[in-house]
């Protein structure tokens, strides 16, 4: 910028805010010339109710983006789990297969979409009438969820009850689920969470137990309201027919496998290498120790101790078969019996060694 527009912006800037303050002095005189201007714009009513998400009314206006819709808008940062994604995909693979067997109809089935959300809003958003199966994962100690929509439900009664191929279920309204039908999705239920079960075998061993089943929302609370959870949306198609299954897990029953999930494949550990872990322990299980075995002990006085001479003898209170002490250095790992085998002085093992932790804990007063 060359000299004389530097100049230019400044003369414009300074008549600018000549003109400000004259109008600011104009409102005090109007006011009563009392006190300096304030230069603080102060909201009216109309913007506070837009920042809060109001309308003029009173009512919340939803189109609006308030503070309301800022604090929702960061419901959930969903934590990427690569090893969930794949246990998913292979639930898919049996499910296509299990689920052939189960209806003697040709199956497909396929992931619409993984989501993460708040259970709250999770349950509102499920389309009624459906039915909710609570289940239960015993090893974790902890709940998910399997929802069923209306299509699928009619699909798989038609199907399990000899409907023909090619015509849609019929879809009754205004009526509540029949026993059989109830039976039924309990069922197909069994299958999934059979299935659901295989699929986290070779991650975590887990029992998935049917709990109820339930057609209100509100009586399948397994969670906090504002606590999340990872939604899995399934389509599952049988000729003409089908309809959707969703499996929900709070992150709360995922919990126990969370470092598990977290791998990028199989068998993968974070900050340990396996093969240097074998190597140690086998070098450590070929380590020579020096064992002590304790025949007598003494307490004699110093000047009795610097008196000694070579060919002055101590005698030991352990004839044969009395009960001695196997020692590693200070640590007791053995009680055994004195006796003799050809010639030599021998031990015999009486006693095992006492618990891991209670060798450390002497271990540890000995070192003190």
């Amino acid at each position: 910028m060359s000299g004389s527009e530097e100049e230019d912006l400044a003369a414009a800037w300074g008549a600018a805010l000549e003109q400000e303050g004259q109008g600011d002095a104009g409102g005090a005189a109007a006011g009563g010339g009392a006190g300096t201007p304030d230069a603080t714009r102060v909201l009216n009513q109309a913007e506070i109710d837009s920042l809060l998400g109001f309308d003029s009314g009173g009512g919340r206006d939803h189109s609006l983006s308030g503070i309301e819709r800022i604090i929702s808008s960061g419901l959930v940062a969903y934590e990427r789990l690569p090893m969930l994604e794949i246990v998913f995909d292979r639930l898919v693979r049996l499910m296509s297969t299990t689920l052939r067997n189960f209806t003697s109809d040709n199956v497909e089935i396929s992931i619409d979409a993984m989501s993460s959300q708040r259970f709250g809003d999770y349950l509102n958003s499920i389309p009624l009438p459906a039915m909710l199966a609570v289940f239960r994962a015993e090893q974790w100690d902890n709940y998910g969820l399997i929802v069923v929509d209306s299509a699928l439900i009619y699909s798989v009664v038609d199907v399990l009850l000899g409907g023909r191929r090619g015509t849609a279920a019929m879809r009754i309204e205004g009526r509540p689920y029949t026993t059989i039908e109830r039976t039924l999705v309990e069922r197909l239920i069994g299958v999934v969470l059979g299935d659901l079960q295989a699929a986290f075998e070779p991650l975590s061993r887990v029992e998935f137990r049917f709990d109820r089943l339930e057609v209100n929302p509100r009586f399948a609370a397994i969670s906090r309201l504002s606590n999340a959870a990872v939604v899995a949306r399934m389509r599952i198609e049988m000729e003409d027919r089908g309809g959707r299954l969703e499996v929900l897990l709070p992150y709360a029953t995922l919990e126990p496998v969370r470092e598990l999930l977290l791998q990028q494949f199989m068998g993968e550990r974070f900050g340990r290498d396996s093969i240097w872990e074998t190597h140690l322990a086998e070098e450590l299980r070929q380590t020579e120790v020096a064992l002590d075995v304790v025949l007598d002990q003494q307490v004699m006085p110093l000047q009795q101790v610097l008196n000694l001479k070579v060919g002055d003898r101590i005698l030991l209170a352990s004839p044969a078969g009395s009960p001695v002490q196997l020692r590693c250095g200070d640590v007791e790992l053995f009680q055994g019996q004195l006796g003799r085998r050809e010639n030599r002085l021998a031990v015999r093992i009486e006693k095992g060694r006492p618990p891991a932790s209670e060798v450390a804990a002497i271990a540890g007063e000995s070192g003190a």
